[in-house]
Parts: C-alpha cells; structure tokens; sequence
C-alpha cells in the first residue's frame, strides 16, 4: 500500500470556504490520505460540517477544541497525525486534485525530506502567480541544507508559511508552533529545515492561496508587529549557526521594519503614542552598524537606512519619490505577479 499522508486543517470561522477545502483534499488522484479537521472552538457551523465529513469518509477525523488560535490547532492536528508525511493546508485554501500525487511522486522520486510547491494567490474571480520566481514548465530545483536556508531567509522562493510542503512527519514532531502569535510560520520553519537533508522545489502551481477581505493580513494592527519579532527570534538562531546568511537576515528585518514603520504612520490612531514607531526606530539606530555592513552592496536600501536614521519621514519621501520615478520609467518596476487564465474547476474543486 503506498504511504499515508496526514493533512492537518486547522478551522475557525471558515464556514463560507470550508466545503472547497476538504472537497479538495478528498478529491485528490492520492487516496491514503487521513485528513484531520481541528475545529478551534468556530462559532459557526464549521464543527457540525466537519462531522458530516467524518460521517461519509472513514478518512477524515475531527478534533473539537476550545479556541486557542491557528498555533494551537495546528499542534493538536499533529497529536493525530499517522502517517508518513505531513501536510499543513489552511482551511480556506484549497489543492490542485494532483497536488499530493505529484509531491509525493517528487518526494520519493529525489528522497526529499520536504518538497515544496510553488502555488498561486487565489481571489473570488482570478488568480495571480509569481512568474518572477517561478517557472512552471522548468525542473525540479535541489536544495542542500545551506542552500535552503539561504533561500528561506529571503522568503522569495523559499516560503515561511507551514502550507505548501509535503513533509516527512519524523522531522516535525517534537518541534511546536508557537502559540500566542501571528505570523506563527517564521518563528517555526526554520527549525524544520534546519533539519532537513534534501529539500525540493517544484515550479508548478499545485497549492491556492486564498486572498479575503477578513483575513489577519488584510487589516492592520499592533499585531502584525510579530512579523517583526519572528525574524529578530529567527536572527539569533542564524547568528548561532548559519553565520554567512547574518547580513541577509538583517536586511530583511530591516526591510520589514521600513514597512511596519509605514504602515503604523499610516494607521496612527493605532499607534497614538508612537510607542511601537519607537521600537523600531531604537531597534534600527541600536545596530546602525551592522546593518550599514548588510546593505552595502545595495543602493537603494543604502539610501533609505541613511535617511532613517536622519530622519524617518525621509525615508517616506525616498520611497514616494521611488515609485514616481517608476511611474515614469526612470527606474524598473520590479516583475512580479501576473494574472493567469483559470477554469471553473480551479474554483469549485
């Protein structure tokens, strides 16, 4: 029989969504698979849902809990977990039908212990997916243990988020997501691939990525400032053991803390006093000097760290001045994401 794979699907107030994302995951061209719903205390009809699942599919289990956020449930679903490999799908997301085939396929094929595809960020109507660091129709990319934390600091190719990945469910089961937080994935992932051997990136979409208007990423808080305290718990643990990527990891951190620090100008009554602007600006001026040393070789990041620690707001004036120059071609606007034609089978999976 060929091996199990566990999907853990944390559920809180998904009830609009949630019929895509089990259908998709019950649909699939692999079929020993278990699926573990973690109903996290939803107010809604999520629970009863998941219990008429469980009642027509001996595959799916569900787990009811007190509400304890996405950390708690996911470190519940894992209590379950049996099989071989593990995956992480986010309740209002939703996998291509081949997706576990196919990662799987590459996982033994390579003998990976993760296997990562690259997937598309879903909409009502469409989708966009990021032909800047992926090519659908290129091979496989192999990634040693270096290599991959490399590319998992940067977060281009290399995503944080938990979903996505086919895991070998030996390397994660001692390692928890943190509870209490947003932005869980950066304080775990790289735990996990500290761990990992031979790390596998498939260009192909196989994984959408819901966008809503509700979710944690859409609206601006205080909160979202664990971003920032993710990568610094993260930065110490590469100051300890992956010395040569220090200078990569400050520059994300201070690249996210540019864009925090904008969007608390921007949502200022959420931030009266100023105390978390603070924060990242004492944090900025502390390690001027090493940061100096990490951004060296680029102009523009250069530029906005001399203008912060001038001034913040100059630095507010360099990236407004940036994107007009960009307007007007000046400068190159950065590739990115692109619109793809879809099927009405993409979103009714």
């Amino acid at each position: 029989m060929p091996d199990k794979v566990s999907v853990v699907v944390p559920i809180y107030k998904v009830e609009k969504y949630l019929h895509r994302c089990i259908n998709s995951i019950l649909n699939q061209t692999y079929k020993n698979i278990e699926i573990i719903l973690v109903n996290d205390g939803s107010p809604d009809r999520c629970g009863s849902i998941a219990e008429e699942y469980a009642a027509s599919d001996p595959r799916v289990k569900v787990i009811h809990k007190k509400n304890g956020g996405l950390s708690d449930a996911r470190n519940a679903g894992m209590q379950h977990v049996t099989g071989i490999y593990t995956m992480f799908v986010d309740s209002d997301d939703w996998l291509g039908l081949s997706a576990i085939d196919i990662l799987i396929t590459t996982c033994k094929r390579y003998k990976a212990d993760v296997v990562q595809s690259a997937f598309y960020y879903a909409y009502e109507d469409y989708l966009l997916f990021d032909h800047k660091h992926y090519s659908p129709k290129s091979k496989p990319v192999i990634l040693n243990r270096e290599s991959l934390m490399y590319e998992l600091v940067k977060n281009e190719r290399i995503k944080n988020f938990a979903w996505g990945k086919l895991y070998k469910t030996s390397i994660l089961q001692d390692i928890p997501f943190k509870k209490g937080v947003l932005f869980e994935d950066v304080f775990w992932a790289h735990h996990v691939m500290d761990r990992v051997k031979k790390f596998i990136l498939i260009n192909q979409p196989l994984y959408f990525y819901f966008q809503r208007s509700d979710s944690i990423v859409a609206a601006y808080t205080p909160r979202n400032l664990d971003m920032l305290a993710g990568l610094k718990e993260r930065h110490i643990f590469i100051e300890e053991k992956y010395q040569d990527l220090v200078n990569e990891s400050y520059i994300v951190i201070f690249r996210t803390s540019l864009i925090h620090y904008n969007l608390l100008i921007m949502n200022w009554r959420k931030d009266k006093r100023g105390t978390y602007r603070k924060g990242i600006r004492d944090y900025i001026r502390k390690n001027s000097t090493k940061l100096k040393k990490a951004v060296d070789d680029d102009k523009f990041l250069k530029i906005q760290l001399t203008m912060f620690l001038v001034h913040p707001v100059l630095n507010i004036v360099f990236s407004a001045v940036k994107k007009v120059l960009r307007q007007l071609e000046i400068i190159s606007e950065p590739s990115g994401l692109h619109k793809v034609s879809i099927t009405q089978k993409e979103f009714s999976t």
